[in-house]
């Protein structure tokens, strides 16, 4: 990669690392979110309410210095002019018919559309022409406007139920899940943010807008895919259809630009078999068909993972006993940690430590072995706070 670049992905890393210890077990929806506007497509982040994910989009936003960044709350209501431009009153009082499109999705760089599934009928076929093709046509008829959108980042609290809304859900080629914090560690740390003292601003990375537009015209579309990626992909797809599960045919092939757009975030100039990660948030439909994904995923490029993901099951089960549990004496609970979770828990916590360290010695992503740790350290952080009545400040951060 020429200089420029390299600068440009250094800087994109450092902003996911500032943004990852800003909002806590969201490593891997910064990267990903970071990696879908690199290749210049659409996310949909989909969780509970009060999951930051308009928070996470603004700031991830305001890195980029001289992007205009437009958001907004959809409703069955919404009109399309409330989106892409209202109508300028002085002008029609003139006998003027002009819309005012400073401010609106028309001239946004970045857009954040939350509750993305409940557009207007009315405005739904200004939405897709939005994330298709980049432009909107005016309430007057006249020549369609370009828009400067380099992605949007959408958010819902469910899935589509409509054919209407299934319709732009097929357009976000990026489908990440967010739920609350597991660790209550994490959760400690956050309402002690709430309520201590203004902290020492945080180190703050930012980024020139053409930069990030020379990057996804130029930069991302220049990595190489070699001729092993292409034959993974193919094997993957058959994989997957052996499960019943089908991805369109357009989505492959946007997906490849994803995978660029993962090397060059890590500063390498063609893809490599760990880019192929960023798959698992791409080829499933409903949530229940994701696990399914990443193993098939896992078992093509990273025994390791795919090895932690078999631990993540064990982790899996024994929250499942203690959520059974709940209003059980503090003496049974005792004896079921004694007796079967802290031995199965610090077992998962050594051999995924052993994992980590043999992926990153060989240079394989260690992102699903670090998902799966977090997962263990907060069911074990459970285990402690709620079996064993430790107070959750006192709980370490790293188990």
């Amino acid at each position: 990669m020429a200089g420029d670049a390299q600068e440009t992905a250094r800087r994109l890393r450092a902003v996911c690392g500032e943004l990852s210890e800003r909002f806590f077990e969201r490593d891997d929806v910064v990267r990903t979110l970071v990696v879908t506007l690199l290749a210049g497509q659409h996310s949909l982040v989909l969780g509970p309410p009060g999951t930051a994910k308009s928070e996470l989009a603004r700031e991830l936003t305001g890195r980029i210095d001289g992007a205009a960044y437009w958001e907004i709350l959809l409703s069955k209501f919404t009109a399309p002019t409330r989106m892409f431009g209202p109508i300028d009153v002085a002008a029609l009082a003139r006998g003027e018919y002009r819309q005012v499109y400073d401010g609106r999705a028309t001239t946004a760089h970045i857009a954040f559309v939350d509750e993305i599934f409940k557009c207007s009928t009315a405005a739904l076929n200004e939405t897709l022409g939005y994330l298709n093709e980049r432009i909107y046509h005016p309430e007057n008829g006249g020549a369609p406007i370009r828009c400067p959108l380099i992605g949007a980042i959408t958010a819902s609290n469910e899935l589509p139920d409509g054919e209407d809304s299934a319709a732009i859900y097929d357009r976000l080629l990026v489908r990440i899940e967010v739920g609350y914090l597991e660790d209550p560690s994490n959760f400690a740390a956050l309402v002690r943010s709430a309520v201590g003292r203004p902290a020492e601003p945080a180190p703050r990375t930012t980024l020139e807008l053409a930069a990030l537009q020379r990057a996804v015209t130029e930069g991302v579309p220049s990595v190489e895919v070699p001729d092993a990626i292409v034959d993974a992909v193919v094997t993957l797809r058959a994989a997957l259809r052996r499960k019943e599960l089908v991805a369109s045919d357009r989505r492959w092939r946007q997906a490849v630009g994803l995978l660029q757009a993962s090397a060059y975030l890590d500063g390498r100039t063609e893809v490599a078999e760990t880019d192929l990660s960023v798959l698992t948030h791409v080829l499933w439909d409903s949530p229940a068909q994701r696990p399914v994904v990443e193993r098939e995923v896992l078992n093509l490029v990273n025994p390791d993972a795919r090895e932690a993901l078999d631990l993540a099951d064990v982790v899996e089960e024994l929250e499942a006993q203690l959520d059974a549990m709940a209003g059980q004496s503090r003496e049974a609970l005792s004896e079921w940690v004694i007796k079967n979770a802290h031995h199965k828990l610090a077992m998962a916590g050594r051999r995924l430590e052993r994992l980590r360290e043999e992926a990153a010695s060989a240079g394989r992503s260690t992102a699903t072995i670090d998902r799966v740790t977090g997962r263990q350290r907060a069911v074990r952080a459970r285990v402690l706070t709620e079996a064993l009545g430790v107070d959750a400040s006192m709980v370490p951060t790293q188990l």
